[in-house]
Order: C-alpha cells, then structure tokens, then sequence
C-alpha cells in the first residue's frame, strides 16, 4: 500500500501556478479520495505520505462528497391525501369593564399625583408606591 501512495503522490503534483502553489492531476486527486475514504485510512497518513496537507485533503474530500450527493431530493408522484376543511369558530371576548379615573393627591410625604385616563388597578399601584417614598420636602426639619 505505501508503494502505491509514494507512486501516487509522485503523479499528484503536475506543476505550480506563478504564486507558487501546487496545481494538482484530476485523476490522482480522484483516487486519492477514494483511497481515503476506504475503511481503516487514515487522512493524515495518507497527505504525509504523498506529501501534501491534510487539511488540503480534507477539503478535496468534502467538495467531492458535496458534488457526488444531489442537492435537491427528487420527489415521487405519490398521492397526498386530500386536504380536510374543518370549520372553527372563535367567539370573541368580551373587554372587562374598567373604571377609568382622573385623579388629583397631594401625599403626607409632599409628592402631589396627577393622574389622568388610567384605571383603578393602575392608580392603586401608583399611589401605594409613591406613598412608601420619601420626600425632600417631608425629610425637612
């Protein structure tokens, strides 16, 4: 087996592009692939063994594995089953009443609540916490 990759790594290397990279034969790429692909090979083995990267090769695996599988599933005439027309009715809530309120205080801690358009839950909850504050104007001796 070693022969057979030192013999394909020889025939690999076809020549080099002017920026100095390698430009590779199609064919010892293709059974270089193959080669790796078969059971118990090692990638990186194989690159150290031919000389070349193994990320490199790992790379040309990939491509190969994208351009051998087809990207669109092809789909049988098989026969859907009709679709079902099910009627739904949503009855629609009715609002809760809200009591809206308009709302002048002044609190014994000094702050003076003007509240205008809101309901009586939010005006509550407003006024119980501005209530448990402290004032400057309260905090005066």
């Amino acid at each position: 087996m070693s022969e057979w990759l030192s013999e394909l790594g020889k025939r690999l290397v076809v020549g080099r592009k002017r920026d100095g990279r390698c430009v590779y034969d199609a064919q010892a790429k293709r059974d270089l692939i193959l080669a790796c692909r078969e059971p118990g090979m090692s990638i990186a083995r194989i690159a150290r063994e031919c000389g070349i990267n193994a990320n490199q090769l790992s790379a040309w695996i990939r491509r190969h594995e994208r351009a051998s599988t087809p990207a669109v599933v092809p789909i049988t005439n098989a026969e859907l089953p009709e679709q079902a027309f099910v009627s739904v009715t949503i009855e629609a809530t009715k609002p809760e009443a809200t009591t809206i309120v308009d709302l002048q205080a002044r609190l014994p801690n000094g702050v003076v609540v003007d509240l205008r358009g809101c309901d009586m839950r939010q005006a509550s909850d407003l006024i119980q916490m501005l209530g448990s504050l402290r004032c400057s104007a309260s905090t005066k001796s």
